[in-house]
């Protein structure tokens, strides 16, 4: 039976106001929400970017039963795997058998900053396997040391650990990302209603795990209002290629999608009020086999969107 959350977008919302947003997730039935884990936001208009350790401790206190994963942490430029492998367990500790480490291979965007350059697809993907390898050493307790390929560990020793560690989920889009999710991952992310990583994932030994898509689109009381909204805000979702790995400054963002209009992302995204267009998108995903399926509401109308889920797009599930 398919389960249905709430993406928690940092890039749009103050810490919080994310807070919130997870209770209200909460209340209105959703049974998990992901958090997404940035320095900057794809776009100025979007407006924020809190460190997401702090709000997801804030969430653990201001919620009861939802569950919370990060989608996603990159764990190999910006942060070294095993500051995130004691975020995670701390996470965890907060919210007992409720939290999912959701990793991946990052955006030049969030990564860039710390000044140690921005490696080629196939090292990212190499750095990745090798920091789950860190991060789960570091969960096994005890001192540890580790030295390897990219990283580094000197007698580290995580003194706060919870009963059971974190699932694992991998973000993947490509082959060989879906090929690893498979073999080292709990679970998997995407954010298309793509089969094909999804058959990757389970022939390398994902069949039978969670599979966690997500759905971009814009409630409002018109579709014109959310296309509208969603081209001010996201106009990043008409983006293909592999430019959201690349760029590296919401500037350049803004830069590349100067051209798309309202009327393209209505043709690409839900937008507005008929709950039959968010319903398409949905039996999509789940034709596609994700047992897991989140709504991202672009922009600040977020109570209009959880009104319109519980009073349109519940009860028809």
């Amino acid at each position: 039976m398919t389960e249905f959350g709430l993406a928690l977008s940092s890039e749009e919302n103050a810490p919080n106001d994310l807070v919130s947003l997870a209770q209200k997730a909460e209340e209105t039935g959703f049974e998990f929400a992901m958090i997404s884990d940035h320095f900057h936001p794809w776009t100025d208009a979007q407006g924020h970017s809190p460190f997401v350790w702090s709000v997801i401790g804030g969430i653990a206190q201001a919620t009861e039963r939802l569950r919370l994963g990060t989608g996603v942490t990159c764990p190999t430029i910006r942060i070294h795997p095993v500051i995130i492998a004691q975020a995670a367990a701390t996470a965890e500790c907060m919210m007992p058998g409720r939290f999912t480490l959701g990793l991946g291979t990052g955006e030049n965007l969030n990564e860039h900053i710390v000044g140690e350059g921005w490696p080629a697809p196939d090292e990212r993907l190499a750095m990745l396997e090798e920091a789950i390898e860190v991060i789960r050493l570091m969960w096994e307790g005890g001192y540890r040391t580790h030295r390897g390929e990219f990283f580094d560990v000197e007698q580290a020793r995580l003194y706060t650990l919870p009963d059971r560690p974190p699932a694992i989920a991998i973000a993947a889009a490509k082959p060989k990302a879906s090929e690893l999710a498979g073999r080292m991952a709990d679970a998997f992310i995407n954010t298309a209603a793509d089969p094909k990583p999804i058959e990757t994932f389970e022939s390398a030994g994902g069949k039978g795990k969670p599979k966690y898509g997500q759905i971009t689109g814009c409630w409002a009381a018109s579709e014109e209002e959310a296309a509208k909204t969603a081209c001010e805000i996201w106009p990043t979702a008409a983006l293909g290629g592999d430019l959201n790995y690349e760029l590296p400054l919401p500037l350049h963002f803004e830069q590349a999608t100067e051209d798309v209009t309202p009327d393209d992302l209505k043709e690409s995204l839900p937008c507005g009020p008929d709950p039959d267009r968010w319903l398409e998108d949905l039996r999509e995903y789940e034709k596609a086999g994700y047992t897991h399926i989140y709504f991202h509401q672009i922009g600040r109308d977020q109570d209009g969107f959880l009104r319109f889920w519980t009073d349109e797009l519940q009860p028809r599930l």
